[in-house]
């Protein structure tokens, strides 16, 4: 068969161009459309009709499950595959007859069979087409529970590892090394004993539901800390305190009012 045609949507160019350079080493499909948001997408999708669309869920304007039902009401099937952050959608992915549920950060091995998974949704479409059958192979639902089992494993998986950018590399940590994680100017540092470098999340709410809350607290809005790399806890003005960490620099990271009553009940200050 031919190349799949490929859209991707995300309100990220950088994710975009992520995903387009994952794709890219992939045989069998070609990235020939990009959009920015869900007006821009449903938009592109109409005029260049692809096999398969790459989907952001939270975007401005319209949502990926949106612009997901208004694709379904086409005449032409288009497959989706989603690719967000959040895992708590799953089952709405499902809902809305997507082929795969892929969670940032990608994971190539992963995408790989979410292709495969869409070429043969596509051939059995074309097959159907050529004898005079209805368009639009849904998945049976086995496959549906093979998903949704397959992403529940991932997500245990995932709370164990992360991401980061160190220099021009990509570093897979284990999540129990992560002293904290800091969010300044749009960007959120990740400090480890070894390593210091950027994630590829946008806020700290994200990278906080992918890590243990019972082992990482977010003690201020800008701050997210490993409690059991605590070196020191250091009184500071109006009963707050100020957390030293066990990092090479001693980071000292301020506690927020809201969070210090929790901290004292945990430590019996």
């Amino acid at each position: 068969m031919a190349d799949l045609r490929a859209v991707l949507v995300d309100d990220e160019q950088l994710a975009r161009d992520e995903l387009g350079f994952l794709l890219g080493q992939l045989a069998g499909i070609e990235v020939i459309g990009q959009a920015g948001n869900g007006v821009e997408a449903l938009t592109t999708i109409d005029r260049l009709r692809p096999d398969v669309v790459f989907l952001d869920v939270q975007m401005p304007g319209l949502t990926g499950f949106e612009v997901a039902r208004r694709m379904l009401e086409k005449p032409v099937p288009t497959h989706i595959i989603f690719v967000t952050a959040y895992d708590q959608h799953a089952i709405e992915a499902f809902e809305v007859n997507a082929v795969d549920y892929l969670l940032k950060p990608v994971d190539p091995v992963r995408l790989g069979l979410a292709v495969q998974r869409a070429e043969r949704r596509v051939t059995s479409d074309r097959s159907l087409d050529r004898v005079g059958g209805p368009g639009g192979a849904g998945g049976s639902l086995n496959d549906r529970l093979e998903q949704i089992v397959r992403l529940v494993a991932e997500r245990q998986n995932r709370r164990d590892r992360l991401a980061i950018k160190v220099g021009e590399r990509f570093m897979l940590v284990q999540a129990e090394e992560i002293i904290h994680a800091s969010l300044a100017d749009e960007s959120i540092t990740v400090v480890t004993s070894q390593h210091v470098g950027t994630s590829n999340y946008r806020t700290l709410d994200e990278l906080h539901a992918r890590l243990d809350p019972g082992m990482f607290w977010r003690v201020h809005r800008s701050h997210l800390v490993n409690i059991n790399k605590i070196k020191e806890i250091v009184p500071w003005f109006s009963r707050n305190y100020i957390l030293r960490m066990n990092d090479e620099k001693s980071t000292e990271i301020p506690v927020s009012r809201a969070q210090t009553r929790r901290l004292r009940e945990y430590l019996k200050l």
